[in-house]
């Protein structure tokens, strides 16, 4: 498994709950683009619209190479899941106002994949803590180090 992209502010803006493996329906010019590791997952969701799961807002350069010119880098893109995780995906966002933020992006055997968590939003006082316990965890790894 080879990481391309990681969305580190999903960590920080959300508590991420239960994590899931999603394939992405790509063009060939967007494969190469995400094989050079022009992705960016920050600011994008995943929606379930019509029955299917859609990732919305990750932008994918456009591959330099490529002829395409009408080519939309902020596309609502497929995301595959089977229909039980779908199903139990739509159950839990709705009854209990969860969200489905992408994670990572990395390729499994050739393909791209999409690590989807079901997150819930952290307050103003969650991400103040969040940084102190980074802080503190910083710091004692800074003092072990110098002692040893």
């Amino acid at each position: 498994m080879s990481l391309i992209a990681k969305n580190r502010r999903a960590w920080f803006d959300y508590e991420i709950l239960e994590e899931f493996e999603a394939g992405i329906v790509l063009y060939g010019s967007e494969v190469k683009s995400i094989r050079d590791g022009r992705v960016q997952l920050s600011g994008s969701y995943a929606k379930i619209q019509d029955g299917e799961l859609y990732l919305i807002n990750a932008h994918i350069s456009p591959y330099e190479k490529s002829r395409s010119e009408s080519y939309n880098p902020l596309r609502d893109r497929k995301l595959l899941v089977k229909k039980i995780e779908l199903n139990k995906l739509m159950k839990k966002t709705e009854i209990r106002g969860l969200t489905l933020v992408p994670t990572r992006m990395y390729f499994k055997g050739g393909w791209a994949k999409v690590a989807v968590g079901l997150a819930r939003g952290k307050k103003k006082a969650d991400k103040r803590s969040s940084l102190k316990e980074q802080d503190a965890r910083r710091e004692m790894d800074r003092e072990r180090k110098r002692y040893t």
